[in-house]
């Protein structure tokens, strides 16, 4: 097996489950034409957040890392008409690219998108929220992880995505966002309010995978 095998084996997933959507279609088309990284989660990882959202009738929602929007919008109709959900973006521009995208799928009225480091945003935010995603810069992951737990409640999820690294969390070598993976690790094994485990993936983002943590208490 290899990335092409991976990545067709993704593609019948996504055709053989997921409807299509031009909503969503369309934010990876504009986030590609304003020129962001193609970091966004898959479609059938996007459909994944949303599910687990539902699972934990979530109300209120966090996710540290917006990009263009696109696993915002899929946690977002997870959310009920009352609901809410705040995503924290470091890069202006991303946050403007983000912003059209939300309006356009409807969603504006229950998406807060706040502009700055996420290190300095968590504090100012009032919890609990009962559902957080992290996928921003990953040398920053205790300090989200640390953040997301003060704004959690005994129930609350945490997804953190990009755990894996196509298997260079292995080593602890220097690279920031391996170390960064590797600190928030050992704060998560060590946190007696957080039950977790970690999950490998493979498809069309390659081998990597993401740790799921839920708070106990």
């Amino acid at each position: 097996m290899n990335q092409d095998d991976f990545t067709r084996v993704d593609e019948y997933l996504v055709e053989a489950l997921l409807d299509r959507d031009e909503v969503l279609d369309q934010a990876l088309a504009d986030s590609r034409a304003a020129g962001l990284p193609a970091i966004n989660v898959a479609p059938n990882q996007g459909k994944l957040l949303m599910i687990l959202a539902q699972m934990v009738g979530a109300r209120r929602i966090l996710e540290i890392g917006t990009l263009g929007g696109y696993s915002t919008i899929w946690l977002a109709r997870a959310l009920p008409p009352d609901g809410e959900l705040v995503t924290l973006e470091y890069d202006p521009k991303h946050a403007e690219v983000a912003r059209r995208n939300i309006e356009r799928a409807g969603l504006a009225d229950r998406v807060e998108v706040r502009v700055g480091r996420g290190v300095d945003l968590l504090p100012g935010l009032t919890g609990p929220f009962d559902f957080v995603f992290i996928d921003a810069d990953k040398a920053s992951n205790p300090d989200y992880f640390t953040g997301a737990l003060a704004l959690s409640r005994p129930g609350t999820v945490i997804v953190v995505d990009n755990v894996v690294r196509a298997g260079a969390v292995l080593k602890a070598d220097g690279d920031p966002n391996v170390e960064g993976i590797r600190r928030m690790n050992a704060l998560i094994a060590a946190e007696p309010r957080v039950t977790a485990t970690a999950v490998q993936t493979v498809g069309s983002k390659g081998w990597d995978g993401f740790c799921l943590v839920r708070v106990v208490e």
